[in-house]
């Protein structure tokens, strides 16, 4: 066995991990590797897309996971008429003090679960960029920091369009992972209408870390060894996406940040302190697909940025 396996951080991390995996599974039945996927992005400080079908449990995956880490929890429901405002806060003319009082917005929290983020307009989707970005907000000329840990949550329907905006590139680089959680399957869904039918799971959620433990695993995970051949291979994939033919818009060094930092929590979830392609290649498609620009004429032709990450991966030499 390496020896760099024994040490007392990694072990920690793991046990941290799974249990908070276990936790969230708990509530969200038959979504084990989507949840493993979350979790490395929530334990490196990156943000989530979940992109999802109504009723798959993406709202229910948020409330459990801030009910497991036992901080705090805002839902934002996103429609057209909804103002920057709404977000983030604003100064309010008090009459007692004779004076502006700022009165924060729901952005202020630990989770954030921005909720059909595609129905608001651009204007107010960008609210959250700075947020997202340095975890700190401006109102009235003055910065506010966000209390670590910051996650953001946001969802939206991938079948529904009327009415909606999509979100810029600028806006989907924020975001380290976008997932799907997908139908579960036939046992699965029994065991979920099982569950909900005297009462919510939710309910049984208590917490089994804290913030504290957050912000420990993410130094933690900061140390996690990758070899110069890994990171090779990580960078290679990365700018592999730009030039294709197929690609107006390929990925930029903060997605090889972002696949990095979530490889590094899945190894530690594995138990070890180095990075394998492995783990390269298991984030790769989550990480990458969301920042492509697929040509309008590649599209037609049936190509995905799915597709053209697929493609990359069979064509990268993997190292040994």
């Amino acid at each position: 066995m390496n020896a760099r396996q024994d040490r007392p951080a990694t072990h920690a991390a793991q046990a941290l991990f799974t249990r908070l995996a276990a936790a969230v599974g708990a509530v969200v039945t038959g979504q084990e590797k989507p949840i493993r996927h979350l979790l490395s992005a929530f334990l490196t400080g990156g943000h989530v897309l979940l992109e999802d079908y109504p009723g798959t449990g993406k709202t229910t995956l948020a409330k459990a996971l801030a009910r497991a880490v036992g901080v705090d929890f805002q839902r934002v429901q996103f429609t057209p008429d909804l103002l920057p405002t709404d977000i983030l806060g604003a100064s309010i003319y008090d009459q007692r003090s004779q004076s502006f009082v700022v009165h924060k917005g729901p952005v202020f929290t630990h989770i954030l679960l921005a909720d059909e983020i595609n129905r608001a307009s651009p204007r107010t989707q960008s609210a959250l960029l700075e947020a997202m970005g340095e975890a700190q907000v401006s109102l009235e000329g003055r910065q506010f920091r966000l209390e670590p840990p910051y996650f953001v949550i946001a969802t939206q329907n991938p079948v529904e369009f009327h009415g909606t905006y999509p979100l810029p590139e600028a806006q989907m680089d924020r975001f380290a992972l976008r997932l799907a959680l997908g139908y579960v399957s036939l046992e699965d869904e029994m065991a979920i209408v099982a569950a909900n039918n005297a009462a919510s799971p939710l309910d049984a959620v208590v917490p089994c870390v804290d913030a504290a433990d957050v912000l420990a695993f993410q130094a933690t995970a900061a140390t996690v060894a990758a070899s110069d051949e890994v990171r090779r291979y990580l960078v290679g994939l990365v700018a592999a996406t730009r030039g294709r033919p197929e690609l107006e818009l390929g990925a930029s060094p903060r997605a090889s940040i972002t696949l990095l930092k979530c490889a590094q929590a899945l190894a530690l979830a594995d138990g070890v302190d180095f990075v394998t392609p492995d783990h390269v290649q298991e984030l790769a498609p989550l990480v990458l697909a969301h920042r492509l620009a697929v040509r309008p004429e590649a599209r037609f032709g049936g190509i995905s940025a799915a597709t053209v990450v697929a493609r990359i991966l069979d064509e990268a030499a993997v190292p040994r």
